[in-house]
């Protein structure tokens, strides 16, 4: 908890020239004294922490299961989203695993493992980690609610560059403009849509290509049956959801160590028996050979290629549970040598049996492991597929801090690890949207054509967020940033390219699905932004409240008056409102803002700020609650309680600054607190405290602005939809705030208010 100065005058705050208030500013200073060493170690506690060798190599180990499941995965459908129509000439397979291999080498190890995943803040991955870095480093939050005590945090780590440097000016061409900063917000979301629509299409796709093994080994089992099979896997994998993975995900990383495995010893096992001539795909020549064939559809093919780095999203998403250095280590050692081993394998066997492309991965199988491969590959869909769902949870969560999406109910499944949730709104959204996209194409190749469209378009908006993120965080030379854009931006415009050839084969759906979200996600953003804007503009003059005296003018009734609000400064509008209509208030009023900022977490000795406003006399007080965006739920059940040992220490601090000089420091004020004897101001400050201990006995009432938005008459007629209809729609089956702050109906007061944007 830290204590801050006393508000109060016209709006402001009263002058430090005060006798009383300026010798709290004094204890305040004295108390917290700049910790740079300290708040250093805090804020570079992720980079700086030290792992065994040993500890290392099991954190590796493990992240298999959790990073690795999707891009692993991929081998079950490639060669037949590459070749839907059939190899028309063997030299393409030689030309298609070349793209292949050196599609894993530039996008996956070059850019994400070794660039991408060095941009985390704090250990934490994501859209909205990257963003989360842009808006500590520039002014660009689109909701100005940010406080220069903010900045004290100690996880609130950014960097400083000098006012003439390239950063600096485009820190300042990035603030200047309210669209540019609208621009970031919707690139953003956009990265975040299409994230969600992987945790559709992952799913659906891993699953029933590994359901579709059956069809090898059993011919007589037609499409429908294998649909059905996987639906039921699917039924089954969302139902368990709510379970979480803390008791069954010790078992993800044998089971993908056991995948790579096997895969790499049968992909060996094919080259060496059917075509070792295949490894001459390694030379970059046959991509170029490939292409001067020419034909559309080796320019296509380039979408189902694209499909063997799918899954790279994920990996920089679930980034938060694993060292970097130990996801490093596990892509270098095992998944990218398995997968280059896979692939060759797979292209060996084509070589010779071209008519066995359909079902590849499984036809180039030897009979003696088929079943036990089977097996595998099925859990190890279902790990894929369960990697990316946690990663749509983990985002629509940051979503959610950041003010980004409707109020949904998260509930952490596990105690030991705090990134580990359940969102039951969205898991059923997302099993009703996969079912449909499974059982309504029915084949890999137009899932496989969706599934690429979302992959290339989350890899564009990353590569445009770490140009941002090279300049103001990294502070890069402004040539090295325009190398990284331009490479960048030539293989993934490439693959870009050839995916919207397939639009109407499929690639239309993760636009769609996409757009929804998009829609859902700025709209709401739009309605909180025009609220806290109201709330700034109508918020009540001090004046006004200091003119009303003590008792502000009302019957002064026993008890604590929690009063919530946007603002972390001033008198919000509802407050005014609420003594208008009503003759009486409590003994204690306590104006609450619960405020989340663009960091990954705040410690728990700095989550509250309070501050008192106006006289003492008027026994009403600020206290401001700061969470980070992967911080437990804020409206925990223990934030009352909380709150109140937060309100108590303050006035206990403000008990014990009184009568310090200026040399006083705080063991002669302690030391003085201890003595028997008080003087006056002492007493009356021990008094406050009694009384404000028996008020939260007497009860505790939360009141609640109930604010409803409009749109004008006048207004376009996209804003009246979106208003009058989308935004009233989300607040009408979002959670109430009332059931996220767990406040009891007995306890809870509404005050309604509606106001035109």
């Amino acid at each position: 908890m830290a204590a801050r100065g006393v508000e109060g005058s016209t709006g402001g705050e009263i002058s430090e020239e005060s006798d009383e208030r300026g010798s709290m500013w004094d204890l305040d200073q004295q108390l917290d004294q700049p910790m740079d060493e300290e708040a250093g170690r805090l804020r570079n506690m992720y980079k700086e922490k030290k792992f065994s060798a040993l500890l290392l190599l099991q954190l590796s180990f493990q992240s298999l299961g959790v990073v690795y499941g999707d891009l692993g995965t991929s081998p079950l459908y490639v060669f037949y989203n590459t070749f839907p129509h059939g190899i028309k000439d063997p030299e393409d397979i030689i030309g298609a695993l070349s793209l292949i291999i050196y599609s894993l080498t530039l996008i996956p190890l070059l850019k994400y493992v070794f660039v991408v995943c060095k941009a985390n803040d704090n250990g934490q991955g994501g859209t909205f980690a990257l963003y989360s870095l842009l808006c500590r480093h520039a002014k660009v939050n689109t909701i100005p609610n940010q406080h220069r005590t903010d900045e004290e945090l100690t996880t609130y780590s950014r960097t400083t560059f000098h006012e003439q440097s390239f950063a600096a000016q485009t820190k300042r061409w990035l603030e200047k403009n309210a669209s540019r900063k609208n621009s970031l917000l919707i690139l953003v979301l956009v990265g975040t849509c299409m994230v969600i629509g992987d945790g559709i299409l992952t799913p659906a796709i891993s699953v029933l290509s590994a359901a579709g093994g059956l069809r090898v080994n059993l011919p007589h089992i037609n499409n429908g049956v294998v649909v059905v099979v996987a639906v039921v896997i699917l039924v089954s994998l969302f139902s368990v959801q709510h379970y979480g993975t803390d008791r069954v995900g010790w078992l993800f990383a044998p089971v993908v160590f056991l995948w790579f495995l096997f895969i790499a010893s049968i992909g060996m096992y094919n080259v060496c028996k059917h075509d070792p001539s295949v490894l001459k795909a390694f030379s970059p020549v046959y991509i170029y050979r490939y292409f001067k064939r020419g034909g559309q559809d080796r320019w296509t093919s380039l979408g189902g290629i694209m499909l063997s780095i799918t899954g790279i999203e994920a990996l920089f998403a679930d980034l938060s549970h694993f060292p970097v250095s130990a996801v490093q280590i596990a892509f270098t050692v095992i998944v990218f040598p398995c997968l280059l081993l896979a692939y060759s394998g797979q292209a060996a066997y084509l070589r010779k049996y071209p008519h066995h492309v359909e079902d590849a991965f499984y036809q180039s199988i030897p009979s003696l492991v088929y079943w036990p491969m089977f097996v595998i590959a099925t859990f190890a869909a279902i790990v894929a597929s369960q990697a990316t769902i946690s990663a749509t949870f983990s985002l629509i969560k940051q979503a959610l801090a950041h003010g980004c999406f409707p109020r949904v109910k998260v509930v952490h499944t596990s105690r030991k690890f705090l990134g580990q949730i359940y969102v039951p709104d969205i898991n059923w959204i997302l099993m009703i949207l996969c079912i449909a996209v499974t059982a309504g194409f029915k084949n890999q190749n137009q899932i496989g054509n969706a599934y690429g469209t979302a992959v290339v378009i989350v890899m564009l908006v990353t590569t445009l967020l770490m140009m941002l993120i090279m300049i103001l965080v990294w502070r890069c030379h402004w040539v090295l940033v325009l190398l990284f854009t331009f490479l960048s931006l030539v293989v993934e415009c490439t693959y870009f390219s050839a995916v919207l050839f397939k639009v109407n084969q499929g690639g239309w759906v993760p636009l769609v699905i996409a757009a929804a979200f998009l829609i859902i996600m700025y709209v709401w953003h739009y309605g909180t932004l025009k609220r806290y804007e109201f709330e700034m503009h109508s918020k009540v003059s001090m004046a006004w409240i200091l003119g009303l005296g003590p008792s502000l003018g009302l019957v002064r009734v026993p008890g604590v008056g929690l009063v919530y609000t946007e603002l972390a400064s001033g008198v919000p509008h509802i407050f005014s409102h609420f003594i208008t209509n009503l003759p009486a208030i409590h003994s204690v009023v306590v104006f609450v803002c619960v405020k989340n900022l663009p960091v990954y977490t705040v410690p728990e000795e700095e989550r509250f700020l309070v501050k008192r406003i106006g006289p003492k006399s008027f026994h009403m007080f600020r206290c401001v609650a700061r969470y980070g965006y992967r911080d437990l739920h804020k409206k925990d059940d223990n934030f009352e309680k909380r709150l109140f040992e937060s309100l108590f220490l303050f006035i206990r601090l403000e008990s014990m600054m009184e009568g310090c000089s200026d040399s006083d420091d705080y063991s002669i004020c302690a030391s003085q607190q201890q003595q028997p004897h008080r003087d006056g101001n002492e007493s009356r400050n021990l008094e406050t405290f009694d009384t404000f201990d028996s008020v939260e006995d007497a009860g505790v009432v939360h009141i609640m602005g109930n604010t409803v938005i409009r749109a004008r008459r006048e207004a376009r007629f996209y804003k009246r939809i979106a208003i009058d209809y989308v935004y009233a729609f989300l607040r009408k089956i979002c959670r109430e705030n009332s059931a996220i702050f767990n406040v009891p109906q007995e306890s809870l007061l509404n005050v309604g208010q509606i106001f035109y944007v």
